[in-house]
């Protein structure tokens, strides 16, 4: 019998280069990682938990983290259904700004949205004095993580409402339903395992964002201070079992929250394939 030609390498040999890859470049500085966390003791991991600084750094990263992903899952659907159901002038300029944010510097985006909301820039004149602070505040924060975690929740929705079938929403209308049933019983169904896979990669940028949020964070200790700075100040110190032992704390949150995510895209699936 002649053996079957194939285009990639048998699985044995796909296999072995899948688990190296994933073993030097995931794993290994993820054990590392933890191996140097535990320099600074269990005791001082708890000193460092319960430290006001470090609780207020964490909530703001993983609280504003969280509120970002909502508002782009819902500002990213508006502009996705837009740009694929409708046509209209300039709409191919505004598909290729969505994905600005991937290519602009965090550096250079920090800075502009620093130029445009703090309290002497083009609207920070006009907010400040109606008591609305966005600059060097926590607002400023989540502004900068909605800017760079919107394109990916537009790029995983565009593609499955482009794969929508229209006959299924005619055939909805056809049987009486108004274009809010058909949008919440026929098509946000179908939507929900993508709205969550985008949820999940626009939360997991923001609560790693660094470069754009220090510059409109302003870095307030116990206001507008986000972990990721925290382990850098460490860093600075030359404290390395703590900055460790803090990036652990994070990472243990953001698998906790991904693995979350990834069980309700199983369950709202499955429940897509019911209703199906």
């Amino acid at each position: 019998m002649s053996m079957r030609r194939r285009v990639l390498p048998g699985f044995g040999i796909s296999l072995g280069y899948t688990l190296a890859y994933l073993g030097l470049i995931v794993l290994l500085p993820l054990v590392a990682l933890a191996w140097k966390a535990t320099g600074i003791g269990f005791h001082g991991l708890l000193q460092l938990l319960a430290s006001p600084r470090t609780l207020a750094a964490l909530r703001l990263s993983f609280g504003g983290a969280l509120l970002a992903a909502l508002l782009n899952v819902f500002l990213g659907l508006l502009v996705a259904w837009t740009l694929v159901r409708y046509r209209f002038p300039g709409r191919r300029l505004f598909d290729a700004l969505i994905d600005l944010p991937f290519a602009l510097p965090t550096a250079v985006a920090g800075i502009a949205l620093t130029a445009i909301y703090a309290p002497n820039g083009w609207l920070g004149r006009w907010l400040v004095p109606m008591g609305i602070q966005v600059a060097y505040a926590p607002p400023g924060v989540l502004l900068a993580m909605v800017f760079v975690g919107f394109p990916f929740v537009v790029r995983t929705l565009q593609p499955v409402l482009q794969s929508l079938a229209r006959d299924v929403e005619e055939a909805a209308e056809s049987l009486g339903a108004t274009r809010a049933q058909t949008f919440f019983r026929v098509i946000l169904p179908v939507l929900v395992p993508t709205l969550l896979t985008g949820f999940a990669l626009a939360l997991a940028r923001a609560v790693g964002e660094y470069g754009s949020v220090i510059f409109i964070a302003g870095n307030i200790p116990m206001r507008s201070e986000i972990a990721p700075l925290l382990i850098v100040q460490k860093l600075e110190e030359f404290d390395y079992a703590g900055a460790a032992a803090l990036g652990v704390v994070m990472l243990a949150f953001s698998f906790v929250l991904l693995v979350l995510i990834a069980l309700l895209q199983h369950w709202s699936g499955r429940w897509a394939e019911r209703g199906a």
